[in-house]
């Protein structure tokens, strides 16, 4: 009986045991606010669901993603799971091998018709850096809005318009980072689109960037998370802010806030989805990293927020908000009438270039 007993008792153990192995944390890390909602809604809920034992726990650190997720790799250290990340912080990390190389076919979901993923996300965004590292959730755009009480008579509908204080008098709020901000100064002070990155590509053309952004700099707010522009903006404290498209769609039809977009020179990005090297979830992490990337699940976030999947499989299923019931195709960064002028972001040469002008920048700000 002893024998009996002990054995039953070593069986029972290891069942439990294998039941508490299969329960896991995740720990996925993103930029808060109405972006890590719509992620909330339409990946993690819909895979918790299905799967009871996977506990997906959001950290809001994603703005120093790249520096922390360097500590942790350095250390030994990784306490997260997946990362949300920039298409050129991510071709950093993946040359740093801070994260983890990319499968697409034997990773990622294929479309509903069969299309591997490698051919159904949108060319050249599963390898930016050359390396597959990355997996695109969203062609996003980082734009201006402004308060439409802020002024009498003409609204600002250009760049220009951003830089002309005496205009359009009151407060910028800008993001804290040289990148956006000094390609809408050249553009604002006469360089065409499509010359941007040439000339800044000289010290020149960097000089010039920065002696633009000093008719403003008095006037600016700094932002480092996506949720403070439109804040910022409700409040009154500024007049003209730079902020995410989803977010400026989401305080302005969410919250009735009074508040218009300005789409002149958008700068297209991708945000996507990076590995930790050495996290200790690494089969859970991709288990969900399949489910929260395919056709439907990319094309449900934008029921949530005007950012465009990432998929071409996912764009004929976007539809309408899930709680305001409108459309969501004419609020997308990719709809023709908001996509006149477009200044598609070089993360290739950010990634190259972003130390040296990070270190400029910085010391601009300190003067």
């Amino acid at each position: 009986m002893r024998l009996l007993f002990g054995s039953s008792a070593l069986a029972m153990g290891v069942v439990l045991g294998a039941g508490t192995a299969l329960a896991v944390d995740l720990t996925v890390v993103s930029w808060g606010g109405a972006y890590t909602a719509s992620q909330q809604k339409a990946y993690h809920d819909p895979y918790m669901a299905e799967n009871p034992d996977v506990k997906i726990i959001n950290d809001d650190s994603a703005a120093e993603g790249l520096a922390k997720l360097r500590a942790q790799v350095e250390s030994g250290n990784v306490t997260w799971d997946l990362v949300d990340m920039v298409a050129s912080d991510a071709i950093t990390a993946c040359d740093e091998g801070l994260i983890e190389e990319i499968d697409p076919d034997a990773m990622l979901a294929a479309a509903p018709d069969g299309t591997p993923a490698s051919k159904d996300f949108f060319a050249g965004t599963l390898t930016p850096g050359g390396t597959n590292c990355f997996v695109p959730q969203i062609v996003y755009s980082t734009t201006f809005g402004y308060r439409t009480d802020a002024f009498e008579g003409e609204q600002p509908s250009t760049i220009a318009d951003v830089f002309d204080l005496e205009k359009f008098p009151g407060r910028r709020a800008l993001e804290k980072k040289p990148i956006g901000n000094l390609e809408w100064a050249l553009i604002a002070d006469g360089v065409s689109g499509d010359q941007v990155y040439e000339v800044l590509g000289t010290p020149e053309g960097v000089d010039r960037a920065f002696a633009k952004l000093d008719t403003i700099k008095d006037s600016v707010v700094w932002w480092t998370k996506g949720a403070q522009p439109p804040q910022l903006l409700a409040d009154g404290e500024v007049a003209i802010a730079s902020a995410y498209n989803g977010r400026l769609f989401s305080a302005i039809a969410e919250k009735n806030q009074p508040i218009a977009m300005l789409w002149d020179w958008q700068v297209f990005d991708l945000d996507g989805w990076v590995i930790p090297k050495g996290t200790p979830n690494k089969d859970a992490v991709l288990k969900y990293l399949m489910f929260a990337t395919d056709t439907q699940r990319l094309a449900d976030q934008a029921k949530f927020i005007s950012y465009g999947p990432a998929r071409y499989s996912s764009g004929p299923l976007v539809g309408k908000h899930a709680d305001l019931g409108i459309d969501m195709k004419p609020h997308m960064p990719t709809n023709e009438a908001n996509a006149k002028t477009i200044l598609n972001f070089d993360y290739v040469w950010w990634a190259d270039h972003r130390a040296e002008l990070d270190e400029r920048f910085n010391a601009w700000l300190a003067k």
